[in-house]
């Protein structure tokens, strides 16, 4: 499953928002640089999605904030309803 992930870096505590559209918006307190950012945003996914970080990856936007991620072995609803029960 793909999905669309808006990060910001460099937040005052790491916490993922889930949108009505189901979109993500993750921040991290990570810095943008030497990809510390995105490996933040998969090992907090990962973390709250009670999934092994080898199954999330960025797969496009590695320097944008506009990521999109690609999960293994989760549904959107299933993922939606993990963040949403932690939240």
């Amino acid at each position: 499953m793909r999905i669309a992930v808006r990060v910001v870096p460099k937040a005052r505590r790491n916490a993922v928002e889930v949108a009505d559209d189901g979109s993500l918006r993750v921040h991290v307190t990570a810095a943008p640089e030497d990809g510390k950012a995105n490996e933040a945003l998969v090992s907090l996914l990962s973390k709250q999605l009670r999934v092994p970080k080898l199954s999330v990856r960025a797969v496009r936007g590695h320097r944008a904030r506009d990521k999109v991620v690609e999960m293994d072995g989760l549904s959107a609803q299933e993922m939606v309803y993990r963040l949403r029960a932690v939240s």
